[in-house]
């Protein structure tokens, strides 16, 4: 099992990856920064972390294996769970657990978890070719002599005694103050036309949507009864599943203690690829939205629902 791989897989689309009963790999955005004494530039990244606090399975990982793999969901969380065993003993061992292209983790002196994270993959998207790049430094106190060796060749009025005398700076600066008020006069004069047409044009066309509203107004003499229905639809991408079924009418009875037990949202969301019918609690839009649902239903009704993650149509 290419376990790292698919964790890797993962982090680029999600911002937490959990490992069952071991932690969880953790995204942050970060905003591109320049090094002030390198005049190195950064793209924008996602910093990676680790929470080894987060350790309830949400089904993201083991999906994602079973799909890949092409394997049952329960058979992913058995390989999961062995490989979780076997990374807690070598972290015992005092050894250093190295996830390719994530980071080293390993234990310090006091016991606890330590993270370092890898620096060879940027896992935003948004970032992708972008790499990191050194900028020469601008020295200002360069072009100054050069400008200085300049005037010294340079025939007009640049040499330090012409510097004294001015005066064909007031003529420029009066020319310079005409054609600026000239533009603005003529940029206003030309808005102005701008500001007239768009307005007339506006004045037409509600004038013409007036006369095609008042062609199609119609009155109903005997008109049927006004009906209002309360329809609460079921959305979003993350379902908390009570069971899934090989026979259908397993299916409706537990979809009917569902209901009986309070669970007013609970539906069934059709079979998935092993043909087994699935019932869920409810649907949710946000994944912190289901996985405190999910906590809930987990402590006082069933440890063994888990999380869906699938969008349906």
């Amino acid at each position: 099992m290419q376990f790292e791989r698919y964790i890797s897989d993962l982090l680029y689309r999600y911002e937490c990856v959990i490992i069952p009963e071991f932690g969880a790999f953790l995204t942050q955005n970060v905003s591109a920064k320049v090094h002030e004494s390198t005049n190195a530039f950064y793209p924008p990244k996602k910093a990676l972390s680790f929470n080894e606090q987060l350790k309830n399975n949400d089904g993201l990982l083991a999906n994602y294996i079973a799909n890949v793999e092409k394997i049952p969901f329960e058979t992913a969380v058995k390989k999961i769970a062995t490989k979780t065993k076997r990374l807690k003993a070598y972290l015992a061992e005092g050894e250093t657990l190295t996830f390719k292209n994530i980071g080293d983790i390993s234990l310090n002196s006091e016991g606890k978890i330590t993270f370092e994270p890898s620096y060879h993959l940027n896992y935003l998207t948004d970032a992708f070719g972008l790499s990191q790049f050194v900028s020469p430094s601008i020295s200002r106190e360069i072009y100054k002599e050069e400008v200085e060796e300049l005037e010294k060749v340079i025939p007009i009025a640049v040499t330090p005694e012409r510097r004294k005398s001015r005066s064909y700076l007031k003529y420029a600066s009066i020319a310079v103050l005409a054609l600026t008020l000239g533009g603005f006069i003529s940029s206003n004069y030309y808005l102005d036309k701008i500001e007239q047409h768009n307005q007339l044009a506006e004045e037409q066309a509600q004038e013409q949507l007036n006369t095609k509203i008042q062609e199609a107004t119609f009155v109903i003499s005997n008109p049927l009864p006004s009906i209002t229905l309360n329809v609460t639809k079921q959305s979003g991408s993350y379902h908390i599943v009570g069971g899934a079924f090989r026979i259908a009418e397993n299916c409706d009875k537990k979809l009917n203690q569902l209901k009986d037990l309070g669970f007013n949202n609970a539906r069934k969301i059709g079979t998935n690829k092993y043909g087994l019918h699935q019932v869920v609690y409810a649907s949710f839009e946000t994944r912190l939205e289901a996985n405190r649902e999910l906590y809930k239903i987990k402590k006082t009704h069933n440890k063994d629902a888990w999380l869906l993650i699938q969008d349906l149509n």
